[in-house]
């Protein structure tokens, strides 16, 4: 049936995102967490979105719907009776700004639990949608632009969330999702500090976000920031660390129930932590584990936006990092041929990085014809990314490629030279 409401309540829950009968679901979602009997049907959200005056809610899913949308049952459009209205009180001193105050009579909406009214702008669902628009715009801004674009927009988005948890009005519930939000961004910022190279603000980054992560209880993201330490652990030659950060990943994804999904980025962790300290056997058992939470992975019921990127292909080429750690570059090649062929189009930094991985091993391994020509692949595709960790790669690349004495390797070194100075 189409959604024919056009009230202020059906402009909340477009602005927010819902269909009327996702609303409905994350109505009663809402109403188990905050602890409150309450429900609604489709039905029910049709009447209220369409009838003049909507009929009025029952108390606790007053409670639910001003939790939810962050606003007064008024300003949705409900006539409310005295006793049930959450008012604006004025300041009491007339020439000041006024502020909104929520009042519950009785002790009825107590369950509502709102932060104290402040001065600044009230920040509701519809605001929430759009900063976790934005957020999630990170992760393609850092596959197809690098992470130094990506660093930008996290700082934009930073500041205007802790500028809200600063001084904006708020539910509990508004504010729990800012901090979650919050976290995920320290996490964002860990990874640009492995990608550009700044191990140590990485690493600074991780212990807030596993901070944040852990006072909003969502132990997904806690493990998306401990793989993140991983990485970065392993750049500052902290085996250890690496090693601790991968069993507490493991356990807490255990604890919560994780997907194979979740655990398959676990296991080639653990496998990028053996390989860094020459453990082969353990490399081994890591992408074993790997292989078989890869054949499990499309049972997933959903997958943390951060695990998302992960496939056959990251683990062909944590194989072919074992053979190149063996010393057996011929042996890591066909890995990356398939990890170049698999990994998506929209990755398009991991995708330019594979290659010159991939070249670099061709290079070792004699093939230098055909590793120039892969070179040119990524010189090609390049343009546009500014991500310092692939300009690293490119640079260690022409190197060794200047060293070869050959037509090819000496034009390959002249074209990366010409590249990176117009970069």
């Amino acid at each position: 049936m189409a959604e024919t409401g056009t009230n202020e309540l059906t402009h909340l829950r477009q602005a927010a995102g819902f269909t009327q009968e996702a609303f409905v679901a994350a109505f009663d979602e809402e109403a188990s967490r905050i602890g409150v009997d309450a429900s609604v049907s489709v039905r029910q959200l049709r009447r209220w979105e369409r009838e003049t005056p909507p009929p009025l809610p029952h108390p606790t899913q007053q409670i639910v719907l001003e939790t939810m949308f962050g606003v007064p049952l008024t300003e949705m459009g409900f006539r409310v009776p005295r006793h049930r209205m959450t008012v604006s009180a004025p300041i009491s001193d007339p020439g000041t700004v006024k502020r909104r105050t929520f009042v519950a009579d009785a002790g009825l909406l107590a369950a509502a639990a709102l932060v104290p009214a402040r001065p600044g702008r009230r920040i509701g669902a519809a605001e929430i949608a759009g900063i976790r628009a934005r957020l999630d715009s990170l992760y393609q801004t850092d596959h197809t632009a690098g992470s130094v674009p990506a660093v930008r927009q996290a700082g934009h988005i930073e500041d205007e969330i802790t500028g809200a948890l600063r001084s904006a009005s708020y539910t509990n519930r508004i504010g729990h999702e800012m901090q979650t939000m919050l976290a995920e961004l320290h996490g964002h910022r860990a990874w640009y500090g492995y990608d550009c190279g700044r191990i140590s603000e990485g690493r600074a980054a991780c212990t807030e976000a596993l901070a944040a992560a852990q006072l909003v209880n969502d132990p997904l993201l806690q493990v998306s920031v401990l793989e993140t330490l991983v990485l970065l652990a392993i750049k500052a030659d902290r085996a250890w660390e690496a090693a601790s950060a991968v069993e507490s990943a493991h356990r807490i994804a255990k604890r919560a129930g994780a997907g194979n999904t979740v655990h398959l980025v676990i296991a080639l962790r653990d496998a990028n932590v053996a390989i860094h300290v020459g453990d082969l056997d353990g490399a081994r058992r890591a992408l074993s584990r790997a292989v078989t939470h890869q054949g499990r992975a499309d049972t997933d019921f959903e997958v943390p936006k951060w695990a998302q990127f992960v496939g056959p292909f990251e683990v062909d080429y944590a194989t072919a990092d074992m053979y190149v750690r063996a010393g057996q570059p011929k042996r890591a090649l066909p890995f990356l041929r398939a990890a170049v062929r698999g990994i998506s189009g929209d990755l398009v930094r991991n995708g330019a990085s594979y290659r010159v991985k991939f070249a670099g091993v061709l290079l070792d391994a004699g093939e230098v014809d055909e590793a120039c020509a892969e070179m040119g692949v990524v010189l090609g595709a390049c343009d546009g990314i500014s991500s310092p960790r692939l300009v690293d790669r490119i640079r260690e690349f022409r190197r060794t490629v200047i060293g070869v004495d050959s037509v090819a390797a000496r034009e390959c070194g002249e074209r990366i030279r010409e590249t990176l100075e117009g970069a």
